[in-house]
């Protein structure tokens, strides 16, 4: 799994992981995190998310990162907003003119890359595919690389799919509780919100030999260092 994987999905509109309106699961979970107005919140991943509106809308501003320049320029003219953009180390960024509430910034480029200090200035992050979109080894590093260098205190909301082992060959890949806390306990207090049957509603899984899937959505808590 590469970056050329996934920019030739977008190039190609092979996208179903996209979802055409804000994720119920974040409208009904997010508010038990209790993250204060101002607050930077990270997307990785974020393609061309509605979610990240949603956010914006509650007050709260939004740092998105995705490979695909594609996605990027998909969100900016299916939602009608403009950007400023400007060259850093570790992408192309893309400040959003009147967001609908707090600021949007978007980078094209990696979330492996991050600035530090740019993780650092974030009190919180949202995760509704990125973890399910890695194989394993990007999986640790994403929990051990970009979340692990939030700070203290910072929250965050995890959504997970999960399905049994070998039943499919990802993406999206399974994360079955086990492994959200093998992934997550050493830095974060984790809690699972919620946990739903949703095969019936999925039938492309069904399709490809899946049995069973349920989604589990957690809230977390990052220990001090």
């Amino acid at each position: 799994m590469d970056t050329e994987y996934w920019l030739q999905r977008w190039r190609e509109g092979r996208t179903g992981w996209h979802h055409t309106d804000v994720m119920p699961l974040l409208e009904q979970h997010w508010p038990a995190l209790a993250v204060p107005r101002g607050t930077r919140v990270l997307v990785p991943l974020c393609g061309k998310s509605l979610d990240m509106l949603w956010l914006s809308r509650q007050g709260l501003d939004v740092l998105g990162v995705d490979v695909s320049p594609v996605a990027i320029a998909a969100f900016l003219a299916e939602n009608g907003l403009h950007a400023h953009t400007r060259s850093e180390t570790d992408g192309t960024h893309h400040a959003i003119d009147n967001p609908p509430g707090g600021a949007i910034e978007i980078i094209n480029g990696n979330a492996f890359t991050l600035e530090a200090a740019s993780l650092a200035a974030c009190g919180a992050f949202y995760d509704r595919a990125a973890m399910i979109a890695l194989p394993a080894p990007l999986r640790e590093r994403l929990a051990g690389e970009v979340y692990a260098k939030l700070p203290a205190r910072a929250r965050g909301l995890l959504i997970t799919l999960d399905y049994p082992a070998g039943e499919m060959q990802g993406p999206p890949f399974s994360v079955d509780d086990a492994e959200a806390h093998r992934l997550l306990d050493a830095h974060w207090r984790i809690k699972q919100l919620e946990r739903r049957d949703i095969l019936a509603s999925q039938p492309s899984f069904s399709e490809r030999g899946v049995t069973a899937l349920h989604t589990a959505v957690y809230g977390l808590e990052r220990r001090h260092a």
